[in-house]
């Protein structure tokens, strides 16, 4: 048994956050243009919206060094140890000059902290049929090496902790995120049970060439993409995808970095485009009893977080998530 699966009460949502997921370096936070307070806000606009109380909230566990070497290389946990590769990673190059204890604290803690969120989601989602980690979705960390803001590999860690730990054989990674999910990718290159889907705009980072040859079901969008043309391949895709892979579980990184105006994402998708891009694959899992695990990944204007939020509520609204409790997925005597 994984010592980040912990088992939550009947009257819990599988909503998983920590008030220390939240990013502060002394303020030098504010030299990257992500929003290192998202976390914070979603669940504050959930709770002021009367959708949840603080005790509904599921609160994870750190993952520990033991933990993290079930993906990660002892050299890669031990290159974190210099911070200046730390700064390399979180892209904020005055990080190189603070005290490693310092960066530990102020950004790796929070961090690991998100990727528990992951591997615990993943065991709640089987169980009620949907989890949404509050943050993670760290898709350009791989078992060697991170990099855009991605110090830990949450999701390739979600999946084989489900492997080990729940029996489950096939899983399908949805990345709606506008950047390649190059670190995953790279994990499970050469891997069938793990089918990758991934729409991104192929023009920004990371353009991980070796990577995509991972991705099985493959969406190269242009620059400036608008809600119509998005939503149009993204049903006519994930339709097919499902149809040619019958997943145990589907894991959705679901950044929000497509959204008219992101700094970095460079898409066109509105505000109301999202909501409906998540109501869209939420839709299809219930309608397939397939568990759907999301995660908020990238996202970097400030007015992300109560999308996200709005988003959250919406799911409820249209009975797309809800206290139900589910079947567990049956245990499978083979594993990859």
């Amino acid at each position: 048994m994984s010592s980040l699966y912990i088992d939550i009460r009947d009257d819990q949502w599988p909503l998983v956050y920590d008030e220390k997921y939240n990013v502060s370096f002394c303020g030098f936070e504010k030299f990257h243009v992500f929003d290192a307070k998202k976390w914070r806000n979603i669940i504050q606009y959930l709770i002021e919206a009367d959708f949840i109380s603080p005790e509904c909230l599921v609160k994870p566990l750190e993952a520990k060094e033991s933990e993290l070497l079930v993906v990660h290389t002892k050299k890669y946990l031990k290159s974190l140890k210099w911070s200046g590769k730390v700064a390399m990673i979180a892209e904020v190059p005055i990080v190189a000059c603070l005290p490693n204890i310092l960066v530990q604290r102020a950004y790796l803690k929070p961090m690991r902290l998100q990727t528990g969120g992951s591997v615990l989601a993943g065991k709640l989602a089987l169980e009620r049929g949907w989890a949404i980690n509050v943050g993670g979705g760290f898709h350009h960390c791989s078992a060697g090496r991170g990099g855009g803001f991605c110090a830990y590999a949450d999701i390739t860690l979600l999946i084989k902790n489900l492997v080990i730990h729940r029996n489950v054989q096939n899983a399908m990674i949805v990345d709606l995120d506008a950047h390649q999910g190059n670190g995953y990718q790279r994990d499970f290159l050469g891997v069938p049970e793990v089918y990758i889907m991934d729409m991104y705009n192929r023009h920004i980072y990371p353009k991980d060439e070796e990577a995509k040859r991972a991705i099985r079901r493959k969406i190269e969008l242009g620059n400036k993409v608008e809600d119509l043309e998005y939503m149009l391949k993204l049903r006519k895709n994930l339709k097919a995808a499902l149809k040619e892979f019958k997943p145990d579980i589907l894991v959705y990184n679901a950044g929000t970095d497509i959204l008219d105006s992101d700094p970095l994402g460079h898409m066109r998708i509105s505000e109301v485009g999202i909501i409906k891009r998540d109501e869209f694959v939420f839709e299809i899992c219930k309608e397939r009893e397939i568990p759907v695990v999301m995660l908020t990944s990238g996202g970097y204007l400030k007015k992300t977080a109560r999308i996200i939020a709005d988003s959250i509520m919406n799911l409820k609204n249209k009975g797309l998530i809800g206290c139900e409790l589910k079947n567990k997925i049956e245990n499978k005597p083979e594993r990859f």
